[in-house]
């Protein structure tokens, strides 16, 4: 009778984890998008150049999986929630030195400077983004069970992706409007202290989950040398490979992105925003059915349809530089294969990894991820400054490398992966006609209400 009384009372902190996390989520999307979202922007309006713009990337692809190989060992120490609540505190001090930034250069103060000072801030804030992620992975696996952890995460996911869309248009038009009057610097200021302020809001929320006890046994830690040997070996290992080659590829072209479509196209901000983030409004349409496909079918093969469409996207970006064509093609086809991808990725190493080394693993496979963030990052620096052509731009023959570098990959890899949750059987069109039409009878109307009762994502 205790037992079942216990049991009944964790339950109920779960469940009001579970709530806890999608409000954070919601004030995270809204820090990212008055902050996370504008810093390559920021960075090309205080004349950083495309190298440095790229280097952003390279950077945070580096720091932030070492951070998370060392803070992966805190959790055998400390609490999982005070890991993130200090991590947190130390990354609001960022968005305070980059308005800083934003003054100095409206003031005309070390503006040669500026641009590799906004470097080594970022680097630290990633540095303590990577504290933050083992602990995250670890403590949110712990609270939501693996029986609905495609359709939850889906859920939570839709939410956090229509506030992120929407106030980062809002922020976009707010910084168009600066410019227009000369006042770009405040644009920056006022957008950045919002970051600080929803970041902020996220810390006090992340304050008040509920964290379940973690008991690690002897035996559990492995080292990342063990890791990198038994990778091949494994289908978790491969995975890892995978993903790392598949981020080094990615950021080839990914880094030079906001460098195309402010510099090389010359849109305005709203343009820019609306074309990045249009990509999640399409999401919005389909991420829950990848969650309850990857529920029905397994993580597997939600991978294997991504990444059969991922490869092209590059080329998709510079076929034609129509706001409308880019909005409409570009935007909807990545919008629908990463949201996918992601999912499936996060959701295919929860079930690949035992709860008690989730910390662990997920920082060496963060590790193996950034070094291909990092390197895919440095090649682009070096192509965008270096490479030469007569017939073609040099920014467009990058995106196509990166295309056929995604291709090889994913030709390369996917056959190696496994599905190891029982699943359905996939009848190829037929079963995917069978979860459109039960998904049909929810009309968009009743997701807008449900998202805006909160109710049912809550769960």
């Amino acid at each position: 009778m205790v037992k079942k009384k216990i049991s009944k009372n964790i339950r109920g902190l779960k469940h009001q984890a579970r709530r806890h996390s999608i409000k954070e989520g919601i004030f995270a999307s809204a820090k990212d998008a008055f902050g996370d979202r504008f810093i390559a922007p920021f960075a090309i309006a205080i004349n950083a150049s495309n190298s440095l713009v790229a280097m952003l990337t390279s950077i945070g692809g580096l720091l932030g999986p070492l951070s998370q190989v060392f803070s992966s060992r805190l959790i055998e120490k400390h609490s999982r929630k005070k890991i993130i609540l200090t991590a947190i505190l130390f990354r609001l001090l960022m968005w305070l030195a980059l308005i800083m930034l934003a003054v100095l250069f409206y003031k005309g103060i070390w503006t040669t400077a500026l641009p590799l000072m906004l470097l080594i801030f970022f680097a630290f804030y990633t540095i303590f983004v990577g504290v933050c992620n083992p602990a995250w992975f670890s403590w949110i696996g712990d609270i939501v069970d693996a029986k609905f952890r495609g359709r939850w995460f889906s859920k939570r996911n839709l939410i956090m992706g229509f506030v992120g869309g929407i106030f980062a248009v809002i922020g976009s038009l707010f910084l168009d409007y600066f410019k227009k009057n000369n006042w770009l610097m405040f644009g920056f200021i006022i957008l950045f202290t919002l970051a600080f302020i929803f970041r902020l809001m996220s810390w006090f929320t992340f304050k008040k989950q509920y964290e379940p006890k973690i008991k690690l046994k002897k035996g559990y830690y492995f080292s990342f040398w063990d890791f990198l040997k038994k990778a091949p070996k494994n289908n978790f290992g491969k995975f890892t490979i995978f993903r790392a080659f598949l981020s080094f590829t990615c950021t080839i072209s990914g880094a030079l992105l906001a460098v195309y479509l402010l510099r090389y196209l010359k849109f305005d901000y709203l343009i820019y925003m609306i074309i990045i983030v249009v990509g999640g409004i399409f999401s919005f349409f389909v991420i829950e059915l990848w969650g309850k496909f990857a529920d029905k079918y397994g993580n597997y093969k939600v991978l294997s349809l991504t990444t059969v469409i991922i490869p092209i996207v590059p080329i998709l970006w510079v076929l034609h530089p129509s706001p409308i064509y880019l909005i409409l093609v570009p935007s909807l086809v990545s919008g629908i294969s990463w949201v996918g991808f992601n999912l499936a990725a996060s959701n295919f190493i929860y079930d690949n990894v035992h709860k008690q080394k989730r910390g662990l693993a997920i920082s060496y496979h963060s590790m193996l991820c950034g070094i291909g963030v990092f390197l895919g990052a440095g090649l682009s620096a070096l192509l965008i400054k270096y490479l030469k052509s007569t017939f073609i731009e040099p920014i467009i023959m990058i995106f196509i490398i990166s295309a056929i570098a995604r291709m090889i990959i994913v030709f390369w890899w996917i056959p190696k992966l496994k599905e190891i949750q029982k699943t359905q059987k996939f009848k190829g069109s037929k079963s995917i006609k069978k979860l459109l039409a039960k998904e049909g009878k929810h009309t968009l109307l009743q997701e807008l209400h449900q998202m805006t009762s909160m109710g049912k994502y809550l769960h």
